[in-house]
């Protein structure tokens, strides 16, 4: 087969960015490829993405049910007390989850699956999914030790930051506070230089290589356009100007090594943190695995509902007209106020499972590690924290989006919440995109589509899946497949200060490889300057006047200055806000079609 393309010709320069324009994708036979790209809601198949089949309330109300019950401490143990589960069980039945006696207990049957999975102890727990796509959830895949051990280094390296030098997130309120972002000296189209010729920077030599390399190119309106065909297209799917730098990880043996340096943790000044980066990086893999292996294989998610076409009650007829949505009514109102409708009178049958209880097909297994040891993964890091006072109490939530733009190509994200003091709950919420096509010809069946999966049949083709609690010492991964949103919370005591911390670790797709911080040596001028005092303590600068070593700083254009760096980071989120609302507005905009059959 590889015979038959054309021959790929030799070139010093193999880099998306450079030499190679940013919609380069390496082909099956070129000496670059590795393996298919995973599919990314923002560039996938054909049709725009991956699509899921549209789920009923129902089957999303049993998720939310045994999310809740795995979120329970020694839940597997639980299980096999039968007061309990029969506690459990009405309480459930109580809680208006719109739940039936068959739903209930294919909850407990598919949970007692999942527990008859677990090795015994003293081993942990694995990780659970609790929605397709796969969001992954695990409260042990990071020791607390290895929590403790982060959360002191965090609180060390924040101390080493006076509070007049604090990176408060443009926009927050001084809410979100910024410790480690990759918008800050990312790689800058026609701005900065890239090693080429197979040449790569090292932890050691990162900032004594700064300045060489050749000017990365500003890419053209023909290299930046989608592979694919679109529904809707998107003209600013790749930024022309910007791009996140991921670090470079060698994961061919068991234990993690982060090889380049993470772009604004210094490597040298932060040896502890990067190790313990290198340990949450090894207890993400194995979620990773999980999130990814639907996708790597062109999995079919199969429901735990089937529906195939209304059907209803006998003798259900009744004078009362259904109720119709209000001009200006919430749609969860109308929903809700129909819904008590059809109970009340009896219509609509909702579908239901179906017996004897069979686990859910699951997807061929995938192991980073197996696959791509030899190649290595790109990862983006990023250290925040959400600041709150009793002057600032709240925090107020953030938007749908998914991570990055297709320049950074992230294919997976891994956060690990490793410390909340003093705050409410705080979940994030997923999305997914549906296939569109749907076999209903008439209004009634456009109500019975409402009633069943909680979303116009002439609307938008996408659900909103459900949460997951956002707990301290909680790992939480998923795809570049869903749309999520941070919750807002606030503080549980509004007369003491709260926070909430996280290290967001951004999984590149690892069958194409971007440019990196291998590639980009260091770009922070005061770090460069630090570095050549430190390295030349007698040289001719150490002996002028601070005033004129200041006028000799200003006056170097490479490398970047801190002032100009925050300018364009405030370029990089007005160009990113920009693209989330086409984002969101093109991963909401495919509407269900209606087909006749």
């Amino acid at each position: 087969m590889c015979n038959s393309l054309p021959a790929v010709q030799p070139s010093t320069t193999l880099l998306i960015g450079v030499g190679r324009p940013l919609n380069y994708v390496p082909r099956m036979c070129a000496p670059d490829y590795i393996g298919e790209p995973f599919p990314n809601v923002l560039e996938g198949f054909e049709e725009g993405g991956f699509r899921f089949t549209v789920t009923t309330i129902r089957e999303f109300n049993m998720l939310h049910f045994m999310d809740m019950v795995t979120d329970k401490q020694d839940w597997h143990i639980k299980l096999q007390n039968p007061e309990i589960v029969k506690k459990w069980k009405k309480e459930l039945l109580d809680s208006g989850l719109n739940m039936t006696p068959n739903t209930v207990q294919w909850c407990f049957d598919e949970l007692r699956y999942k527990a008859s999975l677990f090795p015994e102890a003293p081993l942990p727990p694995p990780p659970i999914v609790v929605f397709n796509g796969n969001v992954v959830k695990s409260d042990t895949a990071v020791s607390l030790q290895l929590k403790q051990a982060i959360q002191d280094a965090v609180r060390k390296f924040e101390s080493g930051i006076p509070d007049g030098l604090k990176d408060w997130h443009p926009g927050s309120d001084e809410r979100v506070w910024d410790l480690v972002h990759p918008s800050l000296f990312p790689l800058v189209y026609g701005r900065s230089r890239v090693l080429v010729n197979g040449e790569t920077t090292t932890l050691d030599d990162f900032i004594e290589r700064c300045g060489q390399g050749e000017i990365a190119d500003e890419p053209t309106f023909d290299d930046s356009q989608y592979r694919y065909s679109r529904v809707v297209p998107m003209d600013n799917a790749y930024s022309k100007n910007f791009q996140w730098l991921p670090c470079e990880v060698d994961i061919s043996t068991e234990n993690s090594r982060i090889m380049t340096y993470i772009n604004n943790l210094h490597p040298q000044k932060e040896k502890i943190l990067y190790d313990l980066i290198s340990k949450l990086i090894d207890a993400s893999i194995p979620l990773w695995d999980l999130t990814l292996a639907p996708m790597a294989h062109n999995f079919y998610f199969h429901p735990r509902i089937h529906t195939v076409e209304p059907e209803y009650e006998e003798d259900s007829d009744t004078d009362s007209e259904a109720p119709q949505k209000a001009e200006d009514e919430d749609e969860d109102d109308f929903m809700a106020r129909r819904s008590e409708w059809v109970e009340e009178h009896g219509r609509l049958i909702l579908p239901d499972v179906q017996f004897p209880f069979e686990p859910l097909i699951q997807p061929k297994k995938l192991s980073l590690r197996e696959r791509y040891g030899k190649h290595g993964l790109q990862i983006i890091v990023k250290l925040a924290n959400i600041e709150l006072t009793p002057e600032k109490p709240e925090y107020r939530g953030g938007v749908w989006h998914v991570e990055g733009q297709m320049n950074e190509r992230i294919v997976a994200t891994s956060i690990y919440y490793h410390s909340c003091e003093n705050i409410t709950t705080s979940t994030l919420s997923f999305s997914q995109q549906c296939h569109s096509a749907l076999s209903l010809d008439d209004e009634e069946l456009l109500i019975w589509f409402y009633d069943v999966y909680g979303c116009d049949g002439s609307g938008s083709a996408t659900q909103e899946v459900g949460s997951v609690e956002t707990r301290e010492g909680r790992l939480l991964t998923f795809p570049n497949i869903l749309q999520h949103c941070v919750s807002s919370f606030k503080l549980a005591d509004p007369t003491k200060p709260g926070h909430r911390k996280i290290i967001a670790l951004f999984l590149v797709d690892p069958n194409v490889k971007i440019i990196s911080t291998a590639h980009v040596p260091c770009q922070r001028r005061d770090w460069w300057w630090e570095a050549v005092h430190s390295e030349k303590p007698q040289s001719i600068l150490d002996h002028l006047p601070t005033e004129l070593n200041e006028l000799i700083l200003d006056d170097v254009e490479f490398p970047i200055s801190m002032q100009e760096a925050k300018e364009v980071r405030a370029h990089l989120m007005e160009e990113r806000k920009v693209y989330v609302a086409s984002q969101t507005d093109a991963f909401t905009r495919t509407e269900f079609s209606l087909c006749e059959h």
